[in-house]
Formats: C-alpha cells, structure tokens, sequence
C-alpha cells in the first residue's frame, strides 16, 4: 500500500464551501442569469464604488509592473485613518488571509486556539491547516460568551479569535466587554478581533478598537474591504497590531499579496464616506425588511448587526437544505449553514429593497410548499 501524502491533519479538512455563483445555478436549474438573486455571500448589493473604478483605471496603466510589495500608498491612508504608524498595519489578500498569517506567525504545531462555537469557519480551517489544537467553546445565545471563553484557555494556547459583529450569526459584543476581556487575557496569548462586519454598526455601538491596540501588545484587530467598501473581488484585507506582531506577520506574508488594483481601489474607497453612508442606510432599511417577513412568517431569527440575517425554516435537520433547494429552483441563492452545525437555519444577505423583497415572495413560496 502506498504511504499517503501530506500530513494527517491536512487531509483531514473540509474545504471552504463559498457560496454558490450566479453562472453555476443558471446551468444547474436552466435559469437566466440576469433574473438571479444573489443573497449569500454578504456582497455589498451596490457593487463597486465609482471611486474605486476610477482608480482602477489610472492603475491599469502600470500592471506590467508588480505591485507595490509593501503597500506604502495603501498603508499610508490607512495608517491616517487609524491613528497608527505604518509599521503596525499588515496588508492581506482579503481578512481570509489575515486570519491565516496570523495562525501561523503565532501557533505551533500541537498548541491550542480559542474560539467559539457558530463563528467563522475560516478560524477552524486556519486552526487545522497548522495542526494546532481547536478549543471550541459553546456559544452563548448563538455568539460567543466570553466568560468562558477566558476560563477555556489553557497553558498550551497561543491564540484567541473573536468575531464582532459574528457571522453567520450576526451578534454583537459590546465593547466594554470585549476590553474586559483583553484585561484578563495572558500576555502571552494574541486576542484576533475579527472585525469584517464593523461599518454596518450604529453609532451607538461603535468602539475604538485602534486605540485598544496602543494599550495591548497582544492584540491584533482585522478588517476588510470586502463588505462595506464593496471590493469582494479585489482581495483586501489589512491588520493593525504593535510592531512586535506586524514583524512576525510580515515573516510570513506571501510577497506581493495585495495585487495593484486592489491597492488604488481601497484607497479610494476607503475615503468614499458617501458610498459608505449609502450602504449603511440601506442595511438599515434592509434589515427592517427582512424583520418584518421573518415576524410575518413566524420564523425565528438572530438580531443581527452585520449586512445580514441567521433565520430558522424549520425544526428537522433537513430544513435548511430543503428550503434552500427550493429557493434555488426559484432564481434565489442563500447561504445554508448546516456546516455550522446550524442545519435547520440560513443565513441571508440584506441586499436592494427589490432583491429582499424578490427573496421574501420566494421564501413564502418554499415554506408553503414545504
């Protein structure tokens, strides 16, 4: 018998499932792509921002060349936005990317990372691509409970991940709560803030997590361009942390990871307050919606504070998959979370008041026949 490839624990991962493309369920149900609606994968339903097109196309003119390996222009608006020096921020191909560099910069193999029950699949896969040891502590009305999170960590752990706004489940932590919690935490082990949904909160709950990051050494907070800046395509995500950890990052970060355009259009769209305002009030909007059909229908759902919502179609473990099959056949793709262990729930993009309106017709539709 030959002797397998690669190590047991890489063999032993489940790939990322993305969400379906518009191209793919067109073939599969014989459907127009242009009557389509896509409300998966928390793309931001207004696209690219014009600002970030304009730069795009300047940029064009030198993609002989590569990129910028070290990103000055980017983390240079970056570094004014967030109050931080240069050499605290480390770019990435998307937060996916940041989430990865970081288990590896700080994680051996055989040590243990902290995270919780329902939150991003990304932290497990970058837990097993390492061969580290998961601890999975079990969620708190479907986000994390810090608490016991803190009393999960052990001598062996290096790292802790922590999702605000969570997804797929969209629940929030408070900032005092979290600041409490990196008080508590070991020097030793590095707190990952994982912060992709942050722009879609209300002014209320917001929090300065850049300047947590002055306080504690061992903090690290990421974000991305992928939500609410509209860059899904482009891969940009970046990091702010103290040298000691941007150092170590910078060890292992794939040269030339953010590629041209993708650096000239965040720099756009990170000064693109309009665009920004423009989405967040249609997230509002959306949001309330959704709420008032899920209530309609009866359906459970998670409050959310990100730019979509976890509901519950049914209480056998099938549900999630049925519905979704159904809506599927209709020209409507969604996210099943079953390999959250979340199999009777799923979870849906907040997109244009026609899109979420076309999704509620077609979701009453599948729950009648259902």
């Amino acid at each position: 018998m030959s002797k397998q490839f690669g190590p047991d624990y890489v063999r032993a991962i489940a790939p990322y499932q993305a969400g379906k493309p518009i191209s793919e369920v067109a073939r599969e149900f014989g459907l127009d792509e242009a009557t389509i609606v896509k409300l998966a994968s928390n793309e931001n339903p207004f696209g690219v921002p014009d600002s970030a097109r304009d730069a795009m196309a300047a940029a064009a003119a030198e993609l002989g060349r590569y990129p910028d390996a070290n990103g000055f222009e980017l983390k240079n608006a970056l570094s004014k936005r967030y109050g931080v020096a240069a050499d605290w921020i480390t770019l990435g191909n998307g937060s996916n990317d940041i989430l990865e560099i970081a288990a590896k910069a700080f994680v051996q193999k055989g040590e243990a990372i902290v995270y919780a029950q329902y939150s991003f699949a990304v932290y497990a896969l970058a837990t097993q691509g390492i061969g580290a040891r998961h601890i999975v502590v079990p969620a708190k009305d479907h986000g994390h409970d810090l608490g016991a999170m803190l009393a999960a960590i052990d001598g062996d752990t290096r790292l802790v991940f922590i999702a605000n706004p969570n997804n797929p489940t969209g629940t929030f932590i408070p900032g005092a709560q979290i600041e409490a919690f990196l008080r508590q935490v070991p020097d030793h082990v590095v707190v990952v803030l994982d912060e992709a949904y942050n722009e879609y909160l209300q002014a209320e709950d917001q929090y300065d997590s850049a300047a947590w990051v002055k306080q504690y050494p061992n903090l690290l907070v990421s974000r991305t361009f992928s939500k609410a800046y509209g860059l899904a395509g482009l891969r940009v995500g970046f990091s702010i942390a103290q040298p000691k950890l941007t150092d170590l990052m910078n060890r292992i970060r794939q040269p030339f990871n953010v590629n041209s355009l993708a650096q000239a259009a965040a720099i756009a769209a990170l000064n693109d307050t309009a665009f920004l305002e423009k989405g967040a009030h249609n997230n509002s909007a959306g949001y309330q919606q959704f709420v008032e059909a899920f209530e309609q229908l009866k359906l459970d759902y998670v409050p959310s504070y990100g730019n979509f919502v976890l509901v519950k179609v049914g209480d056998d473990p099938q549900a999630g998959a049925r519905v979704n099959l159904a809506l599927l056949k209709q020209g409507v793709i969604v996210r099943p979370v079953g390999n959250y262990g979340l199999p009777e729930w799923l979870r849906i993009s907040i997109g244009l008041p026609q899109e979420n309106a076309v999704l509620i017709a077609a979701l009453q539709k599948a729950l009648a026949e259902a």
